[in-house]
């Protein structure tokens, strides 16, 4: 049981904490602080039925539609460019926040931005339901005990994350240190649409 908590922590934190578009997203919102509780709590709740179905055994099912993962890999790619384009031109204009630089952005459009960052990423189905649930097949009867522990490794983590950023908003808020992040954030995002064009999921 305790050996499966951990292994499921750990490697839940090893494919969540690598920064994506998810964990950019959090940390933009996360220093300008509206909807932070509201984005926090949707990717830990997305984390933990996304687990919780490769754990059941989703994994298989969605393998074998490589037309459903085409049609993901390419919405995601036109996400992940746009929102990459547009964190490029608030550094350009060293506006914030990656969806409505203004701070503008109502919640309801903040939470919207998360959920296609999570849901329109075909990385999150290869790891989070694909990778883990074939891990937790090693731990026969406790495969649960094994999930929990990935579940608990997201909530640390997006807490952490968003949380975190907000307690460095002074600093990470400078319009020179925003710029920066905005510039990084805007080319990770790019890359991260390219590499998915280019990456075969279906056939």
């Amino acid at each position: 049981m305790t050996s499966a908590l951990l292994a499921g922590m750990g490697l839940g934190l090893s494919l969540i904490v690598a920064i994506g578009a998810q964990n950019a997203y959090v940390l933009h919102v996360g220093v300008r602080g509206r909807g932070l509780a509201a984005v926090v709590a949707v990717c830990i709740v997305s984390d933990v039925v996304l687990i919780v179905a490769g754990v059941a055994g989703l994994g298989a099912a969605v393998s074998g539609r490589p037309v459903l993962l085409e049609t993901v890999k390419w919405a995601g790619v036109v996400v992940l460019a746009g929102y990459g384009l547009r964190s490029l031109w608030s550094a350009r204009t060293s506006a914030g926040l990656v969806a409505g630089g203004d701070g503008a952005a109502s919640v309801a459009a903040i939470v919207a931005g998360v959920l296609a960052l999570t849901w329109l990423n075909p990385h999150v189905y290869l790891d989070t339901v694909l990778l883990l649930g074939s891990a937790s097949t090693r731990y026969a009867g406790d495969r649960w005990w094994f999930a929990l522990g990935a579940c608990v490794a997201s909530v640390l983590w997006f807490c952490l994350l968003g949380f975190g950023a907000r307690r460095m908003a002074g600093v990470l808020g400078r319009p020179g240190v925003w710029r920066a992040i905005n510039l990084g954030i805007g080319v990770l995002l790019l890359v991260l649409a390219m590499r998915l064009a280019t990456m075969p999921l279906g056939g």
